[in-house]
Parts: structure tokens; C-alpha cells; sequence
């Protein structure tokens, strides 16, 4: 084990890998929480902001300065992107592969639990079925799209944003119905 100017490079890695491996056993406790799936995510999405960053700089792209209108209508598109892609029937088929169905949710939608057969699975699973977790992709995407096709993006955006504010007026439909009938 080492040698007299002590540990080599090979026992520090071994050495810090077993350490993270422990914070790891002891902050799950009990649970199931994929720290290494979820690290892989952060990281993924770490990388694309910052090639998205990187590229944009390189060719002189400005930073949007996002109105209160567009900051509305982002934080509408991306509630309902998160919906849409984390809990619609029709969109199981892209969560299938890291969720299994758990039953009915709300209207037009459907409760899974993420997959727990890797890490990775278990990570990507848990983001695709969380509308919560999704709105930072979702945010992050409509950013950049503001940066790379601010046209398009306000399209798409201001389309998911009024779909957004149709659900609201459905369901406000649908509790007024209720009351009426008693």
C-alpha cells in the first residue's frame, strides 16, 4: 500500500470513490434514490447549457431580455409542456421505457413510477414523470429558443401558453357545472 511518500494516485481514487459511494449509502438510508443516475442528468444538462452558452457567444447572439410578457407566457408554456410530457396518456409511450403505468391521475392523465432496473433508468424515469422536475428542461429550452429563434419560439410558446390558459377554463368550466347542479 503505497509507498514511503505515500498513497499512489490509484489508492486516492480508490480511496475517494469509496468515500462517495458511503455519503451515497448514507444519505439514501431506507430509500432508493439514484444519486449516480441523477448526477448523469445534471450533467447532461449542464453540458448542453453550456455548449448552448458557448455557441451562442461565438456568434455574437445577445442574451434576451425576456418582457414580463414573455416571462408569463414562458412560465405558462412550460407548465403545460411539463403536463403534457410528463403526465398525458398520449405521451406514455416516450415514458415508457423508464416508467410503468400506476393508474388514472387527473383529468386527460395518468400516474407512473419510474423503472428501477439502473441507476440511469431510475433517474430518467423520476424527471419524465414529474411535471415539477421537467420545467427546468422545459424553461431551459424556451430560454435558448429566445436566444437561437425568438420568432419561433414566441410561436410555440404563446401556443403551449394559451393551451395552458384553455385547461385552466375547462376546469373552472367543469367546477361550475358542479356547483350548478348542486
Amino acid at each position: 500500500m503505497g509507498t514511503s511518500e505515500g498513497p499512489s494516485p490509484k489508492e486516492h481514487a480508490e480511496r475517494a470513490v469509496h468515500a462517495v459511494k458511503q455519503e451515497a449509502a448514507i444519505y439514501r438510508g431506507e430509500e432508493d434514490r439514484p444519486l449516480g443516475g441523477y448526477a448523469v442528468l445534471m450533467s447532461i444538462y449542464f453540458t448542453l447549457v453550456g455548449l448552448l452558452s458557448a455557441g451562442a457567444v461565438r456568434r455574437g447572439r445577445p442574451l434576451p431580455r425576456p418582457s414580463a410578457g414573455d416571462l408569463v407566457v414562458t412560465a405558462l408554456a412550460s407548465h403545460k409542456f411539463s403536463r403534457i410530457l410528463s403526465k398525458s396518456a398520449v405521451t406514455s409511450p416516450v415514458r415508457a421505457p423508464f416508467t410503468r403505468f400506476d393508474g388514472p391521475g387527473g383529468p386527460a392523465e395518468v400516474m407512473e413510477q419510474p423503472r428501477k432496473s439502473s441507476r440511469i433508468r431510475h433517474a430518467v424515469g423520476e424527471l419524465l414523470a414529474c411535471p415539477f422536475c421537467l420545467d427546468l428542461w422545459a424553461v431551459t429550452a424556451l430560454v435558448f429558443g429566445l436566444v437561437y429563434a425568438p420568432g419561433p419560439t414566441r410561436l410555440v410558446a404563446g401556443s403551449f401558453g394559451a393551451l395552458a390558459g384553455a385547461d385552466f377554463l375547462q376546469l373552472a368550466y367543469a367546477k361550475a357545472q358542479q356547483m350548478a347542479e348542486g
